[in-house]
């Protein structure tokens, strides 16, 4: 690169794609080391299902912003009930206000769809320690 230029780039850094990636190969490892008491009411032997497709139906409409590492899985509680998972991973460097609402609305359209029981779970990534969104939170 010529002395004086600066590198840019025309591509956003995708940072959710690499976790997508990583929470279909250990999505067991994953539940267990986060959400510890949740892995123990999964029925494991049973397996589970990415539900990709279905979940990218469910929130096409929501103008909410591009999602990758958003995830949908179905597993099977040890009590023989099916329940869906909704896996929202968020790689972000700032505070997000509209992430409860975010949360709350895919949710929502999750139970619309399917009836059943949603579990949603999120891991908030960023640098700032003093901000943990609530699910009753309004911005």
């Amino acid at each position: 690169m010529p002395k004086g230029k600066k590198k840019t780039c025309d591509i956003q850094d995708d940072y959710d794609s690499p976790w997508k990636e990583a929470l279909e190969i250990y999505f067991t490892d994953f539940m267990k080391l986060f959400f510890p008491g949740i892995a123990q009411e999964i029925d494991w032997p049973r397996g589970y299902k990415f539900r990709d497709k279905e979940f990218q139906q469910i929130v096409r409409d929501a103008s909410l912003g591009r999602r990758y590492a958003d995830k949908l899985v179905s597993v099977w509680s040890t009590q023989g009930e099916e329940i869906n998972v909704m896996v929202h991973i968020e790689i972000q460097a700032a505070r997000d206000n509209d992430f409860p609402e975010r949360m709350y609305v895919y949710n929502y359209r999750i139970y619309d769809k399917y009836h059943k029981p949603v579990t949603s779970l999120a891991i908030l990534a960023d640098a700032e320690t003093k901000w943990h969104p609530h699910p009753t939170q309004r911005v």
